[in-house]
């Protein structure tokens, strides 16, 4: 099976259990909550084991960073347990993080152009980040009228907001695999690498959701 092809599955096992976390919530059951509950501290534990596996010089040297970011990932499971609750919000920012790394990888790969931080991720390039804000501000909002029933215009400032920060929480976690000397954080997800790996657009997104609401 082509690493394309595990991609794809992945990304569509992951929809199906948010689709499904999606009906338990509508029948009263918090299944959005614990679940993103349950992935943060999957990535804690990614985090951890990374560390521990890692050369004591690596870790020693920018032990500062990686406790930082493991701050950031406590609080991240701090808040999706209390933004959780309101699902609707949950999937206003998974549609829009999807659709800016989606869009970030498809145009990226299109034209490609100058990196971002090519001593980071030397994959990563300004015309994909344009791309992906462009797409998560187109989404927010269709958000308003799709899912909520009006039009609702300051949707285009969160869009554009919450690409750009869950593409900087992509960038955070390359530059903490550029430290550690690895390609992923884990093996749990086939193609997309760890939880860590997958879900590192939410570090700084919901946090600053939380503390926002």
């Amino acid at each position: 099976m082509s690493e394309t092809l595990k991609r794809v599955l992945v990304a569509v096992g992951i929809l199906i259990i948010v689709c499904i976390a999606g009906i338990l919530e509508h029948f009263g059951i918090r299944a959005v909550r614990w679940l993103g509950v349950f992935v943060g501290i999957g990535m804690i534990y990614e985090m951890l084991n990374c560390l521990f596996h890692a050369k004591r010089a690596d870790v020693m040297k920018n032990l500062f960073w990686f406790l930082m970011f493991l701050a950031l990932l406590v609080l991240l499971v701090v808040s999706v347990y209390f933004v959780g609750v309101r699902v609707r919000n949950m999937l206003l920012l998974f549609a829009i993080i999807c659709s800016a790394d989606i869009g970030a990888w498809f145009f990226g790969k299109l034209f490609g152009g100058d990196k971002m931080w090519e001593s980071i991720s030397g994959h990563k390039t300004w015309v994909g980040q344009i791309a992906g804000i462009i797409c998560g501000a187109l989404v927010a909002l269709a958000f308003g009228p799709l899912v909520v029933g009006n039009y609702l215009p300051e949707l285009l400032w969160v869009g554009i907001s919450v690409a750009l920060l869950s593409q900087y929480g992509d960038l955070t976690a390359s530059a903490i695999k550029r430290k550690l000397g690895i390609k992923d954080f884990g093996t749990i997800l086939p193609g997309h690498g760890g939880l860590l790996d997958r879900f590192d657009g939410w570090v700084y997104v919901l946090p600053a959701v939380w503390m926002m609401m």
